[in-house]
Order: C-alpha cells, then structure tokens, then sequence
C-alpha cells in the first residue's frame, strides 16, 4: 500500500488521491510520519463492507450452531441488557443471563435461511 503525506495530498489534493488510486485499491495517508487515514475506491470500500457482512452472518450461523442464543421477548431483552449495563456500570461484572428457551434445530435453519436470503436480496 503507497503512502501519501499529509503535504502532499494539501498540495495536490484529490489529484495525489487519484493518481494513487489508479494503481492499486487503497492507499495510505501519513501525518507527520505517522498513519493515520487510509483512503479507497467506493467500489473497493463497498466490497470490504460485503465481506465484513458475510463474516458476521457466518459468525451467527456458528454461534446458533453452538447454541449460544436467547429466545426472549423484545421486553425480556430490553430488561436484561439494562440489568448487564446497570450491573457494568456498579464495576462487577456482567454475567450472561442463561437461555429462557432454545431454538429448535429447524426454526434455527429457517432463521438462518431467513437472513441468508435478506442479506443476498441487499446486494
């Protein structure tokens, strides 16, 4: 990844960007010596973003997989994360409330279908 200087990009300012950009998919931006920003494509940015997606989505496959899920009303959610923060914020430690009920394996499938065909209908 090339770098660009702060001073640089003030003098040539978005010519200098292109210029970079025109090479490669990302480039980085110093401040004295330092980095600090990087910049890229919206095409470029776009894709990271769809990966970053497909990476939660297969983080919450797994952790359905694993069983690591609540099934609560929208309520019973709401009273748990105020007891976690409220529990935080007194300095000990939040402990995770057990699981009120499971997710049977095929309401589990269809869930995870569901936000597979969501998120592929978003693209």
């Amino acid at each position: 990844m090339s770098q660009l200087t702060a001073n640089d990009l003030k003098t040539r300012g978005v010519a200098a960007i292109e210029s970079l950009l025109a090479t490669q998919p990302e480039a980085m931006i110093s401040v004295r010596g330092r980095e600090r920003f990087v910049v890229m494509d919206v095409a470029h940015y776009h894709y990271l973003r769809e990966c970053e997606l497909d990476a939660a989505l297969a983080q919450s496959q797994a952790d359905v997989a694993a069983g690591r899920f609540v099934v609560e009303s929208a309520a019973a959610h709401t009273a748990r994360l105020d007891a976690m923060l409220t529990a935080d914020s007194d300095g000990s430690l939040a402990r995770k409330a057990a699981p009120s009920k499971r997710i049977t394996e095929t309401k589990a499938v269809k869930v995870i279908a569901a936000k597979a065909t969501r998120h592929k209908s978003v693209a």
